[in-house]
């Protein structure tokens, strides 16, 4: 079996905090989180606000401090490397932002804010070199060279985006991290960005952590899928599983929620009640046992008691969940977007 690129194992990051009564306490982020993404890949990361997705991203990216767990990339761990360590990881581990726009420095021309990678990372290549390689991937995410002359703010939201892309894969990395890369554009732009980023991965071998709230975005792009819900992880699993019969409680209200072009199908979800109820609890004091449990109608004493480890699929699905009442098949539940009988 190929070992993975990317293998993140019982990762926690936790941040000083004061709670609501100004009394100092421990935001746990990210709690007790593995998970492998092979070359070439791309894993999708899920949940509602606040659920730690993007600190999941920044910790990949060593720029948040990791209380525990380790970080491997190509078998090395590079948990506590030095900072020449973190320069060549950051050279293999990219990202794309939400706001394209925010994520260029307005001061540089498009083609500055391409060539910086190359910069950092190659001083020694002429400015010239750096310069015609930097165009000529401009031309590879679709905007033409000319475009390197203008400043971000000259540009449209999805022509950023592009630039964006250029900057992250310039110097050839090995994972570039998409956090909520596409969630700030239009829907037709959406699918232009997503298409260039699966043509992107075909031509490179690139892997992709694609991180965002939209599910119908994940399921189209992903293989595999991680459901967060305040920091933990609640299911892991094949995208084509996990969209067709998902075990977590969790899982399938995010599914249910997606709003769906069929009028009698929509309403029906609404009465069903689609979303989780109730709101996210604070992370700064989250729930005993499961997380979950003060929105699950399926909760019992034990979920109070006994917080659910992942566990493997029963019927030898790939993947695991997190819950001591999971769903069993999705044949005892009503199709997404119907009410229950």
């Amino acid at each position: 079996m190929t070992a993975p690129l990317l293998q993140v194992d019982d990762l926690s990051v936790q941040f000083a905090a004061r709670n609501a009564q100004g009394e100092r306490c421990q935001l746990r982020a990210v709690e007790h989180l593995s998970l492998t993404l092979g070359a070439g890949e791309t894993l999708g990361v899920v949940g509602e606000s606040g659920c730690g997705k993007s600190t999941l991203a920044r910790a990949v990216l060593r720029l948040v401090p990791i209380h525990s767990g380790s970080l491997q990339l190509d078998g090395l761990d590079y948990t506590r490397v030095d900072e020449r360590g973190l320069t060549a990881i950051r050279r293999a581990v990219r990202m794309v932002f939400q706001d394209p726009l925010a994520s260029l420095n307005p001061r540089r021309t498009v083609l500055e804010a391409v060539r910086e990678p190359l910069d950092i990372f190659e001083p020694r290549r002429s400015r010239s070199e750096r310069g015609k390689v930097a165009r000529a991937m401009l031309e590879r995410v679709g905007l033409d060279p000319s475009f390197g002359d203008r400043y971000p703010h000259e540009l449209s939201g999805g022509q950023n985006q592009r630039a964006s892309i250029a900057r992250a894969l310039v110097a050839d990395p090995r994972l570039v991290i998409c956090d909520e890369s596409v969630s700030a554009l239009d829907v037709s732009i959406q699918a232009q960005i997503l298409n260039l980023l699966a043509m992107l991965q075909r031509e490179t071998g690139v892997a992709l952590l694609f991180i965002s709230h939209d599910l119908s975005v994940v399921r189209h792009v992903s293989r595999r899928v991680l459901v967060m819900y305040l920091g933990r992880a609640m299911e892991y699993r094949e995208s084509a599983g996990i969209f067709a019969d998902p075990r977590h409680p969790y899982s399938r209200s995010l599914i249910d929620a997606v709003p769906r072009a069929e009028p009698l199908r929509e309403r029906a979800r609404l009465r069903a009640g689609a979303t989780p109820a109730g709101d996210l609890p604070s992370p700064l004091s989250p729930p005993s046992g499961c997380v979950y449990r003060t929105r699950c109608n399926r909760a019992t004493e034990r979920c109070t008691d006994e917080a659910p480890a992942l566990q493997a699929c029963s019927d030898g699905t790939p993947g695991s969940y997190a819950c001591h009442h999971p769903l069993e098949s999705n044949l005892q539940h009503p199709p997404a977007g119907e009410a229950p009988p």
